[in-house]
């Protein structure tokens, strides 16, 4: 009878051969099994007959059979990759693929390029101790107008261009309606901006459409000035264009501010020295956003006492914004689904 040393190295050397023949997965199991099954593998046989090997043999016939089945877990795992290496040229060479052409490259989706944009502004005013808050895009004619000082027949209605879905319910055309809501509820001091899609009645252009993105902000405290309001959003347009940007306010009107002012920054493209400038039209300056400090009866539809307390607000297109920033002749291109356009902003 084979001494157990014998026995282990004939099994050695038949396993390297039935490793060396193995063609698929049914003859790599059934290797697998022969050599490693519980039962009846040879490695469990061998160290059940280690217990009737002499004490002082004993050890070195433990040390032999963990060789070998070290021996075969490293053979059969290097059967199994070659086999799996062998599948996709078999496959590759029956659907007559050339295997010499360049590979396919895949892409990884990124967020959408008005989605980065937004998150950069938010980024910004989180750094000034903001919050970000969010409202409903359905509003009542309340919320979206007559709390923010619309009164019902105000000619400064028809230049927001309302989508009324029925009765009083519309679809929102400013975040506005958001920070009524967060005044409602939340007593002074309030420091947050909403950012969110908005709706109007617009004939789609390069620069309108029916459906855009807004963002919105607003301080209410006690001594808030126009000073804190300029300072604000002098640092923001800095922020997010470049510190040497020029910006200058100008007078407006807005029902829900008083004084009211448009924001213009130094035109990005030309620097005011083109006349024929597409964006700037030749003045040098690209209006950017309206503000003002929060009017007394907007604060008092919120029971906010305008007697002790003043705020400031302010109102921005992401979409335009977005255009001037990343150079975007048309709006439409964020909404087209245009992977060629889409990828240049990180959807490589």
């Amino acid at each position: 009878m084979p001494s157990l040393t014998d026995r282990i190295e004939g099994l050695r050397r038949a396993f390297e051969e039935a490793a060396g023949k193995a063609a698929d997965a049914k003859a790599l199991e059934e290797l697998r099994t022969a050599f490693l099954g519980r039962k009846k593998g040879h490695l469990t046989l061998l160290f059940e007959d280690l217990k009737s090997v002499p004490a002082g043999e004993k050890r070195e016939a433990g040390r032999l059979i963990n060789e070998l089945k070290q021996a075969v877990s490293a053979g059969l795992e290097a059967v199994e990759r070659r086999l799996g290496a062998a599948r996709p040229a078999a496959a590759a060479a029956s659907a007559g693929e050339d295997l010499t052409l360049p590979g396919r490259r895949r892409y990884v989706g990124t967020p959408h390029p008005l989605t980065l944009f937004e998150e950069e502004i938010e980024r910004i005013f989180l750094g000034m101790g903001f919050t970000v808050e969010e409202g409903p895009e359905i509003e009542t004619d309340y919320y979206n107008f007559e709390a923010l000082n619309f009164p019902p027949h105000h000619p400064a209605r028809d230049k927001w261009d309302t989508l009324f879905i029925e009765g009083d319910l519309l679809l929102r055309t400013h975040t506005s309606p958001v920070q009524v809501r967060v005044m409602e509820r939340t007593k002074p001091p309030i420091r947050i901006i909403c950012p969110g899609r908005v709706f109007r009645h617009e004939t789609p252009d390069p620069t309108h459409l029916p459906m855009f993105m807004q963002v919105e902000g607003l301080v209410v405290d006690e001594g808030v000035t126009f000073a804190h309001l300029k300072g604000t959003l002098e640092y923001f347009i800095r922020a997010l264009f470049g510190e040497k940007l020029k910006v200058r306010f100008r007078p407006s009107f807005f029902p829900f501010t008083e004084p009211s002012a448009e924001v213009d920054i130094e035109c990005i493209v030309c620097g005011g020295r083109d006349a024929a400038c597409r964006v700037c039209g030749g003045s040098g300056w690209k209006e950017i956003l309206g503000s003002g400090m929060v009017h007394p009866q907007v604060l008092k539809n919120v029971n906010i006492d305008p007697e002790k307390y003043s705020g400031w607000a302010f109102g921005l297109g992401i979409d335009r914004t977005a255009m001037l920033a990343l150079g975007i002749p048309e709006m439409r291109y964020f909404y087209e689904n245009d992977l060629r356009f889409l990828r240049q902003f990180g959807a490589k």
